[in-house]
């Protein structure tokens, strides 16, 4: 491992820059999510969690909750359950149905067996000790209980790595610059099953494969723009970087007529 992604690591699980900065609004997050509406097939993961609680009645804690996208659909399609939304920010919650709770993930403020599910999508990776948090998440389980996790692949949106490579070798005039950050390698879709399997013995995973075409370069600058928290970690002009990544994005789509990224995420649902 690099020193530079030895950096970016433990700046991915820094809570200062986690509740003050990546997620002090849900302004970042929105921008992630939304690259996915060009995205085919189209994939409805609240749906798909909606579907993995059929069986599921009272406590749902949804972990890392950030700006509510799962909790409101849960709130709309099974208004029976008792849902809590954690985060370690308490800014990113401003707009999350109540109940809500400013929470670290690694220490959760609730009994032994007290909840019938726990859900952390997309955020297991923010989490400076992996494998102590999934047991923390198993602690607050009852028994028969469900954990539905959710990351995405190592493989998955290379090619915006390249294309961020690409720029940032441009801005510094060599031919290929430093990565950029990313936020899901630490608990990737391929590592987590053998994170997941120190807490839990049955592990279900359902695999998300897309492709994202687009003609516009703006979802891509929005994504790419969305970590502006780790721009320190980069090792390039961050503001640059991005500007300069626009521009390629606009030439490949003249030259080409569309940019393609490949996708590959998961769901993972787990039980002791």
């Amino acid at each position: 491992m690099t020193s530079n992604t030895a950096q970016q690591d433990a700046a991915v699980a820094d809570k200062s820059i986690l509740a003050n900065s990546a997620y002090a609004d849900g302004r970042h997050l929105t921008a992630r999510q939304s690259i996915y509406r060009w995205q085919q097939p189209q994939y409805d993961v609240p749906g798909i969690v909606v579907e993995e609680l059929a069986c599921t009645s009272g406590i749902v804690l949804d972990v890392g909750c950030g700006n509510g996208k799962f909790v409101n659909r849960l709130y709309k399609d099974r208004p029976d359950l008792q849902i809590v939304g954690v985060d370690i920010s308490a800014g990113i919650l401003a707009d999350v149905p109540k109940p809500v709770l400013v929470a670290d993930a690694q220490a959760l403020p609730f009994a032994n067996d007290s909840a019938d599910a726990v859900l952390a999508l997309h955020m297991l990776y923010h989490v400076s000790d992996i494998e102590a948090t999934i047991k923390e998440l198993a602690r607050v389980l009852r028994p028969g209980g469900v954990l539905i996790a959710s990351t995405n692949s190592d493989t998955d949106k290379r090619e915006l790595d390249q294309l961020w490579a690409k720029a940032a070798g441009d801005v510094l005039g060599i031919p290929k610059g430093p990565a950029r950050v990313s936020l899901s390698s630490r608990f990737s879709l391929e590592k987590a099953p053998g994170y997941l399997g120190t807490a839990f013995k049955d592990i279900r995973v359902r695999k998300l494969a897309g492709t994202i075409e687009l003609t516009d370069p703006t979802p891509i600058v929005a994504h790419l723009a969305s970590y502006e928290a780790w721009a320190d970690q980069c090792g390039v002009p961050f503001a640059e970087t991005v500007d300069r990544a626009r521009e390629n994005v606009i030439s490949a789509i003249n030259t080409d007529g569309s940019i393609q990224i490949a996708c590959l995420g998961g769901v993972l649902v787990c039980r002791v």
